[in-house]
């Protein structure tokens, strides 16, 4: 039943309790359930507990100085705090057995793509209740779009949720296809995964494509697979170019405002104008905060200051003012250096490459995860939606078990076992 509630608190984020004075999540509920009981049991982490600690004395300078406000710092870092330490005393809870937990977010992802394929079929045979749940989901819409109808957001309250979730999952289940295996899942649940990925169209989605045909290449050997590749990316591409309108707005609205273009109101996409202003907001807002950045919670300000649509009178073009529209983007910002070197430190140190004799399930979670960890650095500006730290400590801690086992030939959940029986043991005695 915890196990349960657990994956909820990951996938159902498209239902909301009340809005203000923040909006309370279904997560947040299953937080102050268990957190008590287990901090009870574990105590406070110690790594955690020092990161936490210099993000709140600088969130404070900050406060102090006039760059944040005490309800923007403390609303978010609460929720940081809060949900950073309660998936890790999950991954706790399970004795640091990464596999098991991995493969929970494997079935977990299997059903919220059977819901997608569901939603796209009811679509096409007008089943209203079967593509439209904001019949039970408050935070939800259909996203119509492209030239197939409909854009799957199974569960998730937009495809882009849907597609940073399910990333991980994606890679797994493409693996699994071509080489024939059934790791976590079997084929035909893999199949399942792949077709409802696709049929979001994404742009972050064929970004997580293409992401996973590009680590599946670095894992297996350049040579061999890159004669496939391009001509794959090329041609999955063209065909997004072509088919779906909102693929083509938003990568032609990306070049040319990078290019230097001014953005023209009816001319320009707007959510590429959005990502752009907020890269501005972000630079911006760097260049007088370096080190820490002006504090967590505290991108609203600097996007006061900064926004080129402050001035708009047209509604829409200040949004994602919250969370900057993307976390590396937003990581910038609040948190300076220290933050990005954090983040990065985690991405390249904890990175676990392919290795022929070594067991598939490390190297597989690792590059999932980190397709994942990519793909909301890239454009999911919330810090803790959708089960993200989850996946940030479950990635930390399949690095350390895959160095235990390199060292003892066990893994860490084996390990951890062996310590609890001999501590069972002394107190017998």
């Amino acid at each position: 039943l915890i196990t349960f509630f657990i994956y909820l608190s990951i996938f159902i984020n498209s239902f909301i309790f009340f809005k203000e004075p923040f909006e309370f999540y279904f997560g947040y509920l299953i937080y102050i359930v268990l957190l008590p009981v287990f901090i009870t049991r574990y105590g406070w982490q110690r790594e955690l507990l020092g990161l936490f600690l210099i993000l709140l004395l600088t969130g404070l300078l900050n406060i102090f100085i006039g760059n944040n406000t005490p309800a923007l710092f403390f609303k978010v870092f609460i929720g940081l705090l809060l949900s950073y330490y309660f998936y890790y005393y999950v991954i706790r809870e399970f004795k640091f057995d990464v596999q098991v937990l991995f493969k929970w977010y494997m079935y977990g992802s299997y059903i919220a793509s059977l819901i997608g394929i569901i939603q796209y079929v009811s679509f096409l045979i007008e089943f209203s209740p079967g593509y439209d749940f904001s019949w039970l989901l408050n935070k939800w819409a259909v996203i119509k779009g492209g030239n197939y109808g409909i854009r799957i957001n199974s569960i998730f309250a937009e495809p882009t949720y849907l597609a940073s979730t399910l990333s991980a999952a994606f890679f797994v289940s493409l693996y699994n296809l071509i080489r024939k295996e059934n790791f976590y899942i079997s084929k035909m649940k893999s199949v399942v995964i792949i077709l409802a990925y696709i049929l979001s169209f994404s742009g972050v989605g064929q970004t997580g494509i293409f992401l996973t045909l590009l680590f599946l290449v670095v894992n297996f050997g350049i040579v061999r697979y890159m004669i496939w590749l391009v001509p794959a990316s090329i041609i999955l591409f063209n065909f997004l170019y072509t088919n779906v309108s909102e693929f083509k707005g938003r990568y032609d609205g990306i070049v040319e405002l990078f290019s230097g273009e001014e953005f023209k109101l009816g001319k320009t996409h707007g959510s590429s104008f959005i990502l752009y202003n907020n890269f501005h907001v972000a630079t911006e807002n760097f260049k007088t905060n370096p080190f820490f950045g002006s504090g967590i919670g505290s991108h609203p300000i600097a996007f006061e200051k900064h926004s080129y649509a402050r001035d708009f009178k047209v509604k829409g073009f200040n949004s994602n003012g919250a969370d900057a529209n993307s976390m590396f983007l937003r990581l910038v910002s609040e948190t300076g250096l220290f933050g990005i070197c954090v983040f990065m430190f985690i991405v390249f140190k904890c990175h676990v490459r392919r290795a022929p004799d070594d067991p598939e399930d490390y190297w597989l979670i690792s590059n999932g995860i980190l397709i994942m960890i990519l793909l909301n650095l890239l454009r999911q500006g919330h810090y803790f939606l959708n089960g993200f730290p989850f996946f940030v400590i479950l990635y930390y801690y399949n690095w350390k078990s895959y160095n235990l086992y390199l060292e003892t030939g066990k893994n860490l959940y084996q390990h951890t076992l062996e310590e609890q029986n001999a501590s069972a043991e002394e107190e017998t005695v």
